[in-house]
């Protein structure tokens, strides 16, 4: 097998302008508002580059969301506690939806976007948001480390939860309106009521507790 050859200098600039001006059409505008017309417009560059790059308007979201979240996805593998390896389960938990926050204010609309990409048009089975890939790394690293404080609590549902409400519109018009710290403060305070909660009374009997 041969190995892919690397980029053209004149792609890798086409690439980066177009994830930049969908960025910036995101911070003024709805997802449902932008079209691949208008990315094309902003980034100088062929509305036939935008779509041979990136096929479609849920293309382009997927390539723009994985490129903001590397950075996330770096520091939780192989990056310092507390959001790397090297401290309690809790802890790492706290600090990565502080992080992801983080992520989704500097990037207003961009989960609505990606959602909306998906509601609106017909893609296959393997394209539902919850198989994108940074929604499957969040929503698995998440489970872990619930799992990993509260064996009895279903970590799976629970990641799944936290991580459909940071998608709401609710939350999308509070960060609209530079309220991120509101919205950290507040996934804290469910998280560690959660990860604080006795456990319920089926899973006692369960147990024999």
């Amino acid at each position: 097998m041969t190995q892919g050859r690397p980029e053209r200098a004149d792609a890798v600039r086409n690439r980066r302008a177009i994830l930049l001006a969908t960025e910036e059409l995101l911070a003024h505008h709805r997802p449902e508002k932008i079209s691949m017309e208008q990315v094309a417009a902003a980034a100088g560059v062929g509305k036939g580059t935008v779509f041979h790059r990136f096929g479609n308007r849920m293309g382009l979201m997927r390539a723009l969301m994985e490129e903001r979240a590397h950075t996330l996805r770096e520091a939780v593998t192989d990056g310092p506690p507390p959001l790397g390896p090297g401290t309690c389960p809790r802890e790492r938990l706290l600090a990565f939806l502080d992080a992801t926050v983080d992520v989704i204010a500097r990037n207003k609309g961009l989960l609505a976007a990606l959602g909306h990409a998906v509601t609106t048009s017909q893609q296959p089975p393997d394209e539902r948001p919850g198989t994108h890939p940074v929604h499957a790394f969040w929503h698995a690293h998440i489970s872990t480390l619930i799992a990993a404080q509260r064996p009895d609590l279903d970590a799976d549902l629970l990641a799944h939860l936290l991580l459909g409400g940071l998608q709401s519109d609710a939350v999308l018009r509070l960060l609209e309106r530079g309220e991120s710290a509101r919205l950290a403060a507040s996934l804290r305070t469910l998280v560690t009521a959660t990860l604080d909660a006795p456990p319920a009374a089926d899973t006692e009997a369960r147990t024999g507790a």
